[in-house]
């Protein structure tokens, strides 16, 4: 049964695509914060890059995981993640939250959100993000550390609910 694999496509984010990827960000919580219709139609007003990767299901187009990055200390941003980095970096791109469906697991997708931040014509030295080790995200820590992330701190979040192992990679 020689059936080929497709590799999903990225492109940059549209205001058609708010509705699914709202949906594939919730259901992906505690791995990332659940968001608001709003809050993602700040991140595209806001961000550096914001794709989706998607991919043809049944005649159909389905959108199996996205990245909004963005360029550090220039967004008024109240994430204290984001903050933490801000107050150490001069210059840096980051990761606000990148989410692969399932269905697309080891298909090479995170890696190509993040070489495609990477080489998105900014000239950040770092690109920045934080994964949960409570609880702990195993999947995504092991992504990081195989990227070539190196952890640069800790931090408790949501009142010590959460805690997060801060990471950079040098472009």
């Amino acid at each position: 049964m020689g059936g080929s694999v497709s590799v999903d496509t990225l492109r940059d984010f549209s205001d058609y695509d708010l509705e699914e990827v709202l949906v594939l960000n919730n259901s992906a919580a505690p791995a990332v914060n659940e968001l608001t219709a709003s809050d993602l139609e700040w991140f595209a007003e806001v961000s550096h890059l914001f794709l989706v990767s998607e991919r043809e299901v049944d005649e159909k187009t389905q959108i199996t995981g996205f990245l909004i990055g963005l360029t550090g200390t220039g967004v008024d941003y109240e994430s204290v993640n984001y903050k933490w980095f801000t107050s150490r970096y001069e210059s840096f791109l980051y990761v606000d939250r990148v989410v692969v469906d399932s269905s697309s697991w080891g298909q090479g997708n995170g890696r190509r959100f993040y070489e495609a931040l990477v080489s998105s014509g900014s000239n950040e030295p770092f690109m920045c993000a934080e994964v949960n080790i409570k609880p702990r995200n195993e999947r995504s820590l092991a992504f990081h550390e195989k990227f070539g992330f190196v952890p640069v701190g800790e931090q408790d979040t949501e009142g010590g609910s959460k805690r997060v192992r801060m990471m950079e990679y040098r472009i």
